[in-house]
């Protein structure tokens, strides 16, 4: 079964070692960049919003199944809508003109499209209300995913950490700290499980196994982000004070989600909760 990665970045990458490891599977990916993927994996150049080259590739690629991983060009409004908006729409204009369907279309997106602030649980049934124009252009995205002509899944990821994700424990090494009142809930997973998801649900398509059309991917343990701090401030041996406010600046939502479904499906975490993933970052960590 032959995957095409669009916007190939960490997690794309870490898709495909894993398919490469399993028999029958083989990943292309491709980004804009060619040059900064490992040169193990096979590539194309290309953009998703190059709508006659996707089509093409689509039209005689062989490509059994598509995943989307995208970043936008900027942090702003209209980057986030030129790559994730622009890109739904070339996406559907290629499958169409192209013929294409193979099917699955697995979509990355983010659970910033609830936007919760009271500390609500939220599951896939859950009102969308976003609070920034992140969450609302990702909304908009999903929604043009959602009438493809293909079997389309959406994975909304919470908040994704792992090696080269390092802001929080750049927080607390300048000594900033979440108040423990009011609590501010955080929601995250590891970017190996980000992979783990991905290739779970493809596997899943192939064993002819149902699939949702969206999935929740977040770890088992929603956590106030004031204990996932003291936490790790005791791991590094860092001396904190009560409480510094810094380190919340800028957070939008507030809210638990809940994998119940992801978890449902069979998919067992390699890191179920910020403790086994950060403890496996420390001591990878060269300091």
């Amino acid at each position: 079964m032959k995957v095409l990665f669009i916007g190939c970045g960490d997690i794309g990458v870490r898709c495909i070692h894993r398919l490469q490891m399993l028999e029958g599977w083989t990943g292309l990916a491709m980004r804009r960049h060619r040059d900064r993927l490992p040169a193990t994996i096979p590539s194309v150049t290309g953009d998703i919003c190059d709508t006659p080259h996707l089509t093409e590739l689509l039209r005689k690629g062989g490509i059994n199944a598509i995943v989307v991983t995208l970043t936008p060009g900027e942090m702003s409004d209209e980057g986030y809508r030129a790559s994730y908006v622009a890109g739904a729409e070339s996406l559907a204009s290629a499958i169409r003109d192209s013929g294409w369907c193979s099917g699955p279309v697995l979509w990355v997106s983010s659970t910033s499209v609830y936007g919760h602030g009271g500390g609500e649980w939220v599951d896939e049934l859950s009102d969308t209300v976003p609070a920034s124009y992140r969450g609302e252009r990702l909304l908009q995205a999903e929604g043009l995913i959602s009438q493809l002509s293909v079997p389309a899944v959406v994975i909304r990821y919470a908040g994704v950490y792992g090696p080269g994700r390092g802001r929080m424990l750049a927080q607390l090494h300048r000594g900033e700290l979440a108040p423990p009142q009011p609590v501010q809930w955080s929601n995250r997973i590891h970017a190996e499980d980000c992979a783990g998801v991905l290739v779970h649900l493809l596997q899943r398509y192939r064993a002819d196994k149902p699939l949702h059309s969206l999935y929740l991917a977040t770890d088992n343990e929603p956590a106030p982000l004031y204990d996932v701090h003291r936490w790790l401030a005791q791991q590094l041996g860092i001396s904190m004070p009560d409480t510094v406010a810094a380190a919340s600046a800028g957070r939008v939502g507030n809210r638990r989600c809940s994998n119940r479904r992801l978890l449902e499906s069979g998919y067992q975490f390699l890191y179920p909760t910020f403790r086994e993933g950060y403890a496996a970052l420390i001591s990878e960590s060269p300091e």
